[in-house]
């Protein structure tokens, strides 16, 4: 049984993930971190991390980016493997999610989406094909409470293409302007907010009377939940290091 520490566990991502991890044979959540407690949790629920004297196997972090550091922290001086799920870390986070990967066993990734993951994976065999001749522009969209833009997926997926470029791409966020010509060295990146979107994202080469695009569809939280909870099996085997989705859809796996 590998037994579970849900950091934002009364979040909309935890409450998810919760509901999955009761339907995953051989896991269970036993204690929770989470800035509100009201006491009708179903397991021992603390609103700070230092006063959990709860013994788990694995952290699964799906909260807010201002807390990654104190986890972090957490998790090296209990020797705890981790999945980050939280998105929109900046840089101290980053680089502090690098330190405790030289010391426990880490797993971050900016999606938890086995298929947004997949078609990362898949640019290795596709982009140094299409580079030369066709245009690459990414267009995410999200609903109207999503703060940050572009996307960490957007990213993600921008960076996905670039590493298997010949030539190494710029990132355009939007255009506007009369003289604003499009060149090859650059991928366009365009963020679209409204409604109740859950998640979508389009990848487009365009080429000469051609054009290709792939997208994903996100239809729910529960892809993404789904995914942290294969990331928490996963990084639970392995030794300290930084893990992505990568090393779970990787067909040399």
């Amino acid at each position: 049984m590998i037994n579970v520490m849900l950091h934002g566990c009364k979040g909309r991502m935890g409450c998810a993930i919760e509901k999955i991890i009761e339907d995953t044979d051989g896991m269970k959540v036993v204690c929770g971190i989470d800035k509100t407690v009201d006491g009708m949790e179903k397991y021992p629920t603390f609103s700070n991390i230092s006063d959990c004297n709860v013994d788990v196997d694995v952290v699964l972090d799906f909260s807010h980016y201002s807390a990654i550091t104190t986890l972090l922290d957490y998790c090296v001086d209990k020797k705890l493997p981790v999945v980050i799920a939280t998105t929109s870390l900046g840089s101290s986070e980053e680089a502090a999610v690098m330190c405790a990967s030289e010391l426990i066993p880490v797993f971050y990734s900016f999606n938890m989406s086995l298929g947004i993951n997949a078609i990362a994976e898949m640019f290795s065999k596709l982009v140094p094909i299409l580079e030369k001749d066709f245009d690459i522009e990414i267009i995410e969209k999200h609903h109207n409470k999503k703060k940050d833009s572009p996307s960490g997926t957007a990213l993600l997926l921008a960076d996905a293409v670039s590493e298997n470029c010949e030539n190494k791409k710029k990132y355009i966020f939007g255009r506007h302007g009369k003289e604003d010509n499009r060149t090859r060295d650059i991928i366009g990146i365009h963020s679209i907010r409204g409604g109740t979107i859950p998640g979508e994202h389009s990848v487009i080469f365009a080429g000469e009377d051609e054009i290709i695009e792939i997208k994903h569809t996100a239809l729910s939280r529960n892809i993404f939940a789904k995914g942290a909870v294969k990331a928490a099996s996963f990084i639970v085997e392995q030794p300290k290091g930084l893990f992505s989705m990568r090393e779970l859809v990787s067909p040399h796996r």
